[in-house]
């Protein structure tokens, strides 16, 4: 069975359902002070305090340099503070040709009933169905992003999200990356700075434990053992068949479970012909990460078949760095790299406006 046939299967077979034998408590306090060490070990698993705080100093200097902390902002004119803090997911999806996005609705706030009734007319205009994503309009590394399989669990969504959110249908992927795009703006064409393959996570049941316990006894997954609960819910209880595969994980975020691999091998021409033809076409963008989710590794190659789940301005990480090989200074080299970029893009931009101001002024 594919990846992709076996990940629609979660959806129509259902779990084996049984009592759970419990871990005992040596058992679990030793997994827990494992999983304690392993983030200590693994520098991905850091804080993001931990992992900017020797970037700083170079950051102030480019900002000495440029003139002005700013400046980086307006590498991305068309975005709010380039894509900083706190824009609209929604707005910037807007700027983006259509046909290269899932198609995403907007449902703004208020009331839990007159949202439910919007979300009921979206998917009748639409032709939609469950399943679907809902996730806040405005956010940060995945927060509030949610798979919802039916009407109740819309409800309770909605309840818990008061503020504007998206709805879009869930894509099967099975697979998702993340594409690191740049185009200076006296430049007709850009780069990738990087690809990033994001890998989902799985347990295999061995008929008696539960869903809880085999993350438990994972010596990677433990370390996001929260995470991973908190999108499992009351199914981290459930036991698995015996050799059967269950998903974990669905949300394309590092701090959500999923895996970051360094995909630098899947940057071809035709990638990034695609990729600029896209950029090209959404004002005022020149930086910034697509998150993107696609079936088939070959037409991805060739630069078709993906759709974008929505695009990362200035604050986007070159999320390779996070592939489980890199090591810490090398990830620390990629991001001076990229802030060094952001800054002369945005010193770029600033440039051509002042000069566009002056040939308006001497009309």
């Amino acid at each position: 069975m594919s990846a992709m046939q076996t990940e629609a299967a979660e959806h129509v077979h259902p779990i084996a359902a049984g009592a759970a034998g419990e871990m005992s408590r040596w058992e679990r306090g030793r997994g827990q002070l494992a999983a304690k060490l392993g983030r200590l070990a693994h520098w991905e698993f850091w804080p993001a305090a931990m992992v900017y705080l020797p970037l700083l100093p170079y950051i102030a200097w480019l900002a000495l340099k440029h003139r002005g902390l700013g400046v980086c902002t307006h590498a991305n004119p068309g975005i709010p503070r380039g894509g900083l803090v706190g824009e609209s997911k929604w707005d910037i999806l807007q700027l983006l040709p259509a046909e290269s996005i899932i198609p995403t609705a907007l449902l703004g706030p208020g009331p839990v009933e007159p949202r439910c009734d919007a979300l009921a007319r979206v998917l009748h205009d639409r032709s939609w169905a469950y399943p679907l994503v809902l996730k806040p309009d405005v956010g940060e590394r995945g927060t509030g992003v949610t798979l919802i399989e039916g009407e109740e669990a819309a409800r309770r969504y909605l309840e818990s999200q008061p503020a504007a959110i998206l709805v879009q249908p869930f894509h099967p992927g099975p697979f998702e990356a993340g594409v690191f795009y740049y185009r200076f703006p006296d430049q007709p064409h850009g780069a990738i700075f990087s690809i990033t393959q994001k890998r989902f996570a799985r347990v295999e049941g061995d008929g008696s434990s539960s869903i809880e316990m085999l993350i438990r006894r994972h010596t990677r997954y433990r370390m996001q053992l929260g995470a991973y609960l908190a999108h499992l819910g009351e199914r981290a209880r459930q036991v698995p068949g015996r050799g059967e595969s269950v998903r974990i994980g669905f949300a394309g975020n590092h701090c959500r479970g999923a895996m970051f691999l360094d995909g630098e091998h899947l940057i071809t021409p035709a990638i990034v012909e695609a990729f600029d033809a896209i950029a090209l076409r959404t004002p005022g963008f020149y930086f910034g990460r697509f998150d993107v989710r696609y079936s088939d590794e070959h037409e991805f190659a060739a630069g078709r078949g993906f759709q974008v789940v929505e695009l990362n301005g200035l604050l986007s990480e070159s999320t390779n760095i996070y592939d489980p090989a890199m090591r810490f200074w090398k990830a620390q080299r990629i991001l001076r790299e990229q802030w060094r970029i952001a800054f002369e893009i945005g010193a770029c931009n600033t440039r051509m406006a002042r000069g566009s101001d002056v040939r308006a002024a001497q009309r």
